[in-house]
């Protein structure tokens, strides 16, 4: 192995063995409540390390989410039906809303410090929700779903209202509180009411 090739293949290591630490620490930990510092003694590297790879705790937590969503953007994109190309589109968006609930009831408090809910003042290079990656592909996914199955209905809004049932306190609170399945049903009754078969 060549030099730039070890040093990559350290980064690499190195990458994965923070956001392995970030995952574990956010198992005992709210997001706000863990530090660079904790993160790179967690993982074994130096706090340089970790800010030079992901530049803030929001960046680190930005990162997090991604690689977690990441999975989920797999199956929608290459993966089998229902949440793969193949099945209809309503059959695909009661997969996908059911899939992101579940992501979302894993990752509540992750997400909570990522919204606007998180003060400006502690993440001044926080951008608006509807800028970043995850939320983007979700929103796109839904929208056009939605527009397949009913293109009369406001597919950009719809796609908007069903996201913002993710972020509100009231739905985090009940997330929290191990409420994730009536959550799924409700947007599933949603759905199914907007678009019958």
């Amino acid at each position: 192995m060549t030099e730039p090739e070890r040093l990559r293949a350290d980064a690499v290591r190195n990458r994965a063995a923070i956001l392995r630490a970030t995952e574990d620490l956010l198992t005992r930990h709210h997001p706000q409540q863990i530090s660079m510092e904790q993160v790179a003694a967690a993982a074994g590297v130096g706090k340089g390390t970790v800010f030079h790879r992901f530049g803030s705790r929001y960046g680190l937590m930005r990162a997090l989410i991604q690689e977690r969503a990441q999975d989920l953007e797999i199956a929608i994109t290459t993966g089998p039906p229902p949440l793969g190309q193949g099945a209809p589109p309503r059959t695909r968006l009661l997969a996908f809303l059911t899939a992101m609930v579940e992501l979302v009831a894993r990752n509540k408090g992750l997400l909570a410090a990522l919204g606007p809910a998180a003060p400006v003042t502690a993440a001044p290079e926080q951008e608006p929700r509807e800028t970043h990656p995850v939320y983007r592909s979700w929103h796109g996914h839904i929208s056009q779903l939605v527009h397949q199955q009913r293109p009369d209905l406001d597919a950009d809004m719809l796609a908007h209202v069903l996201l913002a049932t993710l972020h509100s306190e009231p739905i985090l609170n009940a997330l929290e509180r191990g409420y994730a399945n009536r959550l799924d049903r409700t947007l599933r009754d949603l759905v199914t009411g907007l678009m019958p078969q």
